[in-house]
């Protein structure tokens, strides 16, 4: 199994299909590593030789990947927070920090739906005012 950047490639997929593997690295950055590299993109990852894998991550340590990548993301919303701007309160709050609507939608970052009911009358009679909370009147 070829190791590049900390990661260990999926043996049986295509090179240009595996180095996506990596954080940072894209489809579109593949293209550039294999070019460097100058590696067969449709070669699958057990065939390569030891040469070609090092040609392979000297390609990647051009690109900041894995661990650096995540670390300097990490600085950048830090950094919105603490200047106060919109998207760092709107990373704080855990909301969407580029315009999306989240009156109907936004489910994935604000999570699942907190159901808020109300008691109502007819409900307090019968159960002689014990209730959880208190009911309009």
């Amino acid at each position: 199994m070829a190791r590049i950047a900390g990661v260990d490639l999926p043996e049986n997929k295509r090179v240009d299909i595996g180095l996506t593997y990596i954080f940072g690295i894209g489809r579109s950055n593949v293209a550039k590593v294999i070019k460097v590299a100058q590696v067969a993109p449709d070669k699958r990852i057990k065939d390569l030789t030891e040469e070609e894998i090092g040609k392979l991550q000297k390609s990647v340590e051009q690109f900041k990947v894995e661990g650096d990548l995540r670390q300097e993301i990490e600085q950048n919303i830090k950094r919105l927070e603490e200047i106060g701007s919109y998207r760092g309160t709107r990373h704080r709050k855990g909301l969407p920090s580029r315009g999306q609507r989240t009156r109907s939608n936004a489910r994935t970052k604000r999570g699942k739906r907190k159901t808020v009911g109300t008691v109502r009358k007819e409900v307090v009679a019968k159960t002689g005012g014990e209730t959880g909370g208190e009911a309009k009147k």
